[in-house]
């Protein structure tokens, strides 16, 4: 490759790499702004939060839906990457602890952003898309970490029981313990756990265990 080629290749990917910095800084100049008002931010707030012009998101972004999409994406890569399950082999305390404190903080942390998708999903099937996919990793997860006690049950007490907790632990649960009833971050996981072990049944006694711990 020739000189000027070369200088040629490293310009093209300078610019690639600074539109894509600041494409990332625009989605999280967007997200602090969701954290921060409760409320749908405009393009003036997000580029002024940003440090950019208007202009510049609209020449990342052809609109605020596509930066919505843009943005969800971004959490979920987040979240995902933040929400490692832990204790998967624990006892049932463990696991129960282990498991509310994941979905405690991924509550806390992404609320607004869940809230704003919800609202604004519209007939987007771009949004709708994404709601399914983070309620299909909630599902994925209660049947991972109680494995255990969920297989003593039939599959129809299976659902019922993962769609409990599912429902006990979704981010308006969160919204109202924490806004509403006004508790702590630690008493509102104490609620979770607790709730948690009242709605699984009994846990199977594992290999050289005499009987099943409730």
């Amino acid at each position: 490759m020739s000189p000027e080629r070369t200088t040629r290749s490293v310009r093209i990917d300078g610019r690639r790499l600074r539109s894509a910095r600041t494409k990332q800084l625009i989605v999280e100049a967007y997200l602090a702004l969701l954290r921060e008002r409760q409320e749908i931010p405009t393009a003036t707030a997000i580029a002024e939060r940003a440090g950019y012009s208007v202009r510049s998101v609209f020449e990342r972004f052809p609109d605020l839906h596509a930066l919505r999409v843009a943005a969800t994406d971004y959490a979920f890569t987040q979240g995902t990457a933040q929400a490692v399950a832990r204790d998967i082999e624990g006892d049932r305390a463990a696991r129960i602890r282990s498991h509310v404190e994941t979905r405690a903080w991924i509550c806390e942390q992404w609320l607004p952003l869940w809230r704003a998708l919800v609202a604004n999903q519209g007939d987007s099937a771009e949004l709708k898309d994404r709601i399914g996919r983070v309620r299909q990793a909630i599902l994925r997860r209660i049947e991972l970490m109680y494995d255990a006690e969920l297989s003593t049950l039939d599959p129809v007490e299976r659902r019922q029981a993962v769609l409990a907790i599912d429902s006990l632990i979704d981010f308006e649960s969160w919204a109202r313990m924490r806004n509403f009833s006004g508790l702590s971050v630690e008493e509102a996981r104490e609620v979770w756990i607790k709730a948690i072990d009242r709605l699984l049944p009994a846990t199977p006694p594992r290999p050289g265990q005499k009987r099943a711990v409730s």
